[in-house]
């Protein structure tokens, strides 16, 4: 690794050391239908999130559930004294994956194209507080 990219990838991580997130990678879900949850849980409270994933019928809403659960640990490992009860999703997106590209036989010798899509999805959870106090001193200033 280069001197430039090292310089990078160190600035890289300090940054992500100061964020709270989870990260799924190559979910086998398409990613329309996983934007559909997530678009039901973004800026909600942790709590009303696992909530709505909770008792939701689809499929990417227990993945979504886990990666929730999973970024809470997340913020309770980086601020021990923190409190969960005002956490909640800032970002949350979805990003198409690798397709695996697959052909079913079709009628006259001629073959359909199957694409199996796939997704990442990222949760970013913080707490109100922090919002309130960056927005009072960027006022004040």
């Amino acid at each position: 690794m280069g001197a430039r990219k090292k310089i990078a990838a160190d600035a890289r991580k300090e940054a992500l050391k100061g964020i709270n997130f989870a990260r799924m990678t190559n979910c086998p879900t398409s990613p329309r239908k996983m934007r559909l949850m997530a678009d039901l849980i973004r800026g909600k409270r942790t709590a009303e999130a696992l909530g709505i994933l909770k008792f939701s019928t689809k499929e990417a809403s227990g993945r979504l559930e886990k990666l929730v659960v999973s970024a809470m640990a997340n913020f309770v490992a980086k601020n021990p004294t923190g409190n969960v009860e005002e956490t909640f999703i800032k970002e949350i997106y979805v990003d198409s994956a690798r397709i695996l590209k697959r052909m079913r036989p079709a009628p006259q010798g001629r073959g359909y194209k199957i694409r199996k899509r796939s997704n990442h999805v990222t949760v970013i959870v913080d707490t109100r507080n922090k919002e309130i106090e960056t927005n009072e001193t960027a006022i004040t200033n």
